[in-house]
């Protein structure tokens, strides 16, 4: 089908860069870190649309003075196509995503910086220059100008594959300079044009990036399922592991983890979406998903000893790291395997053990996978994986504080986990609460607060939600102060299930025949 397509833009790292800027718990140093980066890229890309969207006096995104979570948008940037969305469903009487979506919050006000619900910061702020704005201005107006007469050039002297060369230049220029609408305007004239699949497909994952930019759920939704049928009408094995960590990036930022877990652990081996995350990011979205959704026996398989996790959290040295991200035969050791070397050589003869291997250089343009490695963010994965080691461990205080530390360096620095931070914490907290709580019938709450490292008024308070709605089938006895679990039986699960299907049965018999006696007096 041919090397993918408009896999360049947009860049998804200028919206972290936004995330960043508007952050209310980002460093200051990493704001003005961001905030250059963010004015490089404008400046290189020429992204008028998007600098008046962010920086504009009255309506910037992330200035003092313009609007944050509202439904509002600024002049290059409306909600016209979601709403589009949302009726041509409504007519053709199918669902709405946004049944799907209910989750989330930021879904009513699809911005750039929907997920901080109205909470910026404006510490720092984009400065608007009128003057750079028009420079930029002219130059898109330039290379418009110029791709137009590529177009008609095209259209006198050449076939339907130039034409379409340039209608695509156009659709990925308008991507280019971050404006939305006629972006997504021009690839759906493109996706109408175009009679190859793969092209097709990657139009529609082009349409999801952007998406995914401004923070757009509903649009990612239907673009996601729109590929999924393409895809599964003849996709090539490239576009299904692409379209693979969509879904499950996607399924993330809805806090369907459950669902995301399985797409992203299995793209860890197969990545090549590196236009969407850099594989380091994969990584951390891949062991957050798996860590709060697998029972303990997938989450020991599939995380606390997959190959691809413990090449990267064990590679303490910076040469080790680049190692393991470029796919390196050997990223060192992983955590626990201290005795890794004896143990290779006393199995010599024996079938040798799997090595960690990450297919990132099957992406497009990594022909040199130590310069795609080298071009990974520099990320401390030490609380993360002391995070799951001692979940699974039972290190309840030192799970507690590497918890403390995942929220604090993770949870709130990523645009796609920041909105769901709070619930992903109380998780994992029930989740330490339920696995400690299956080893015992009765526990004491002071036995059980010194384990986690807090306080006994403090673990009651937090455990009392969770009981109450019948998340932990226990309760605490604050008399003698103790925790007493109760425990059903597979027979009595088996017995309760037989009960209620009993009485749903009863009662639609009981229906049945109040309509069989209608309809024979009627007789």
């Amino acid at each position: 089908m041919g090397e993918p397509q408009y896999l360049s833009y947009p860049q998804l790292s200028l919206a972290q860069s936004v995330f960043t800027i508007a952050s209310p718990y980002a460093s200051s140093q990493s704001k003005q870190t961001s905030l250059t980066a963010l004015q490089d890229g404008i400046r290189e890309n020429k992204m008028a649309p998007l600098y008046a969207y962010l920086a504009h006096p009255q309506t910037g995104k992330i200035n003092a003075s313009g609007e944050s979570g509202s439904a509002a948008m600024s002049p290059t940037l409306s909600r016209q196509s979601t709403s589009g969305q949302q009726s041509s469903n409504t007519a053709a009487g199918t669902p709405s995503p946004e049944h799907m979506l209910r989750r989330t919050s930021s879904i009513n006000t699809p911005s750039i910086v929907g997920v901080l619900g109205g909470k910026k910061d404006t510490s720092v702020d984009l400065p608007w220059d009128e003057k750079l704005y028009e420079e930029l201005k002219a130059e898109n107006e330039k290379e418009l100008a110029a791709i137009q007469k590529e177009e008609d050039d095209a259209v006198e002297r050449s076939g339907e594959t130039e034409i379409q060369n340039a209608r695509g230049k156009r659709a990925e220029y308008y991507a280019q300079i971050g404006d939305k609408d006629k972006a997504l305007e021009e690839f759906e004239k493109l996706i109408e044009k175009t009679a190859i699949l793969g092209s097709k497909i990657d139009i529609v994952l082009a349409i999801i990036r952007i998406g995914l930019f401004f923070d757009d759920k509903l649009l990612v939704k239907k673009n996601i399922d729109r590929a999924g049928l393409l895809v599964e009408s003849g996709g090539d094995w490239d576009r299904r592991n692409r379209l693979k960590a969509y879904q499950g990036l996607h399924l993330l930022t809805i806090r369907a983890h459950n669902l995301a877990a399985p797409l992203l652990l299995d793209s860890l081996s197969t990545f090549t979406s590196t236009e969407l995350c850099p594989y380091s990011s994969l990584v951390v979205y891949a062991t957050l998903a798996g860590a709060v959704s697998l029972p303990r026996r997938d989450f020991k398989s599939k995380v606390v000893d997959a190959p691809e996790i413990r090449a990267v959290f064990g590679s303490d040295a910076e040469t080790d790291r680049l190692s393991a991200l470029a796919g390196s035969a050997s990223a060192g050791p992983g955590e626990g395997d201290e005795h890794a070397a004896d143990t290779e050589m006393s199995e010599a003869t024996t079938t040798p053990k799997p090595t960690a291997v990450n297919l990132t250089t099957l992406a497009q343009g990594s022909a040199d996978a130590e310069a795609q490695a080298l071009a990974e963010p520099v990320i401390d994965f030490k609380p993360l994986a002391s995070m799951i080691q001692s979940l699974y461990s039972g290190t309840y205080s030192t799970f507690f504080t590497s918890l403390a530390s995942v929220e604090q360096h993770f949870l709130t620095t990523d645009r796609f986990l920041y909105e769901h931070r709070t619930w992903y914490v109380r998780e994992m907290r029930l989740r330490a609460y339920a696995q400690l709580l299956a080893s015992y019938k009765v526990v004491s709450l002071e036995s059980m607060a010194r384990s986690f490292g807090v306080s006994v008024e403090w673990l009651d308070r937090d455990l009392a939600p969770f009981i109450a709605s019948e998340r932990l089938a226990c309760r605490i006895d604050r008399v003698k102060g103790v925790v007493e679990t109760r425990r059903s039986g597979e027979k009595s699960k088996q017995y309760g299930d037989v009960v209620r299907q009993g009485d749903q049965l009863i009662t639609k018999l009981q229906k049945y025949g109040q309509v069989v006696r209608l309809r024979g007096s009627e007789r």
